[in-house]
């Protein structure tokens, strides 16, 4: 097997809304993502894969390192890969990544060798982001690309069917002491979850985001990984093990790189 060595540098491509909206703040609105729950998942992803350490894992789309530290310190050899500097860099702070292992790219253009990682992890809705259908599918073909042969793909993807009939048009909270207004809604053509955040201080707006991500149903999904040379091989609708319908809270498929 090949060791999950640098191959070649990854451009970062064009300046987009992911490029901007995880930072700081991000990991204010966010907060409820805890160290805690990621070691849940984690502890189930491992009992499912029926994987064991030191198996090479990469998760795509890090952002501050939940996921690699409680894979680290299940023994595993845990990488990390995302396009936010800010999180990195909080993950390095508060010592949630081995540095050398931690790296800043595009998933769509992975600075890896060929079959080198037993499993990749895309947690999160971290899919989908991207202006075509196209950037989304290379992104899957370079998983294939650098799984081990029989190597494992977790998806973790929010649930369309259940987005479209449950979606909440715009709600305020606070954090810290900012008043933060959310603005959602579904753009039928090309089909995405759009989101617009607003984080005010008095009557004054000091910082917007948006969120895009393409509605991408289970069969399009399955089309996808299996064009890429994965086979999926489970689907579930939760981190409980449930089975996937359409009212699930999320869309988790596992596939398998074929031989």
């Amino acid at each position: 097997m090949n060791s999950p060595s640098h191959d070649r540098e990854a451009p970062l491509q064009e300046s987009a809304w992911y490029q901007q909206s995880f930072g700081v703040d991000y990991l204010q609105l966010y907060q409820h993502r805890s160290p805690q729950e990621a070691a849940d998942t984690i502890r189930w992803l491992i009992n499912e894969l029926k994987i064991s350490p030191p198996a090479n894992v990469l998760d795509l789309a890090c952002g501050s390192g939940r996921h690699c530290t409680s894979l680290t310190e299940t023994g595993f050899s845990a990488f990390g890969l995302d396009i936010s500097l800010p999180l990195l860099v909080e993950g390095k702070k508060s010592g949630s990544y081995i540095e050398h292992r931690s790296v800043r790219g595009d998933m769509r253009q992975l600075p890896y060798k060929a079959n080198c990682f037993d499993v990749i992890l895309s947690l999160f809705t971290s899919f989908g982001y991207f202006s075509s259908e196209t950037e989304d599918q290379q992104v899957l073909n370079e998983v294939g690309r650098v799984l081990t042969s029989g190597g494992q793909y977790v998806l973790d993807f929010l649930n369309a069917p259940l987005v479209e009939s449950t979606l909440v048009p715009q709600d305020e909270s606070k954090i810290r002491g900012k008043r933060v207004y959310i603005r959602r809604w579904i753009d039928r053509s090309p089909k995405r979850v759009e989101k617009r955040i607003y984080i005010h201080e008095k009557e004054d707006v000091i910082r917007q985001y948006r969120e895009s991500v393409r509605l991408y149903t289970d069969k399009e999904l399955r089309t996808m990984m299996n064009e890429a040379g994965l086979t999926v091989s489970s689907v579930f609708g939760n981190y409980d093990g449930s089975l996937y319908s359409k009212d699930s809270p999320r869309l988790i498929l596992i596939g398998v790189k074929d031989a």
